[in-house]
């Protein structure tokens, strides 16, 4: 009798112990494995960028590489609504602008607009714009460049403005 009470005393006080210990040892696990997740996710990042990087390398060679880049600048008050951009005669792309894509390219913001394939020798680039005036009016222009694609990847800038600042619209230049 005398071992009985004595175990069931032991199981009394010992009895609630056991699953505290188990719980902080599922705590430790539980972050043993957070911190495996967070060391896997950080990994699966670093190869993600290696093969957005190896993808564009495969998919748009230097040797035949263009990048095109918009921007407006900063005191323009045209409202750009959207581009069109056609390479020889082609269209390669066009973009809708949101209202926070217009405040970022006001704030002195770069679009990279196009990357593809051209080969090398000359051609031509065509953009059009459409948007609105500060007086609410619709404004459309276009304006085409003509470049030479060497061996080294190319890069054009595109400066896009309204009629009121008295240069033209759209300029266009190597980058």
């Amino acid at each position: 009798m005398k071992r009985f009470i004595c175990l069931s005393l032991l199981l009394f006080v010992a009895g609630p112990l056991v699953p505290c210990h188990a719980q902080d040892m599922s705590a430790d696990d539980m972050r043993s494995l957070d911190g495996q997740v967070q060391e896997i996710k950080s990994d699966v990042l670093g190869i993600a960028s290696d093969l957005s990087g190896l993808e564009e390398r495969l998919l748009y060679p230097s040797n035949t590489q263009l990048a095109v880049f918009v921007s407006v600048p900063e005191e323009e008050t045209f409202r750009l609504d959207s581009v069109q951009i056609a390479v020889d005669g082609e269209p390669a792309t066009h973009h809708i602008y949101s209202f926070k894509e217009l405040d970022a390219l006001r704030n002195g913001g770069v679009q990279r607009i196009y990357t593809g394939n051209v080969a090398t020798g000359n051609h031509e680039l065509s953009v059009t714009m459409s948007g609105k005036l500060k007086n609410g009016k619709e404004f459309s222009q276009s304006d085409s460049y003509s470049f030479a694609k060497g061996v080294e990847p190319k890069a054009l800038g595109i400066m896009l403005a309204g009629p009121g600042l008295g240069n033209d619209g759209i300029q266009i230049g190597d980058w």
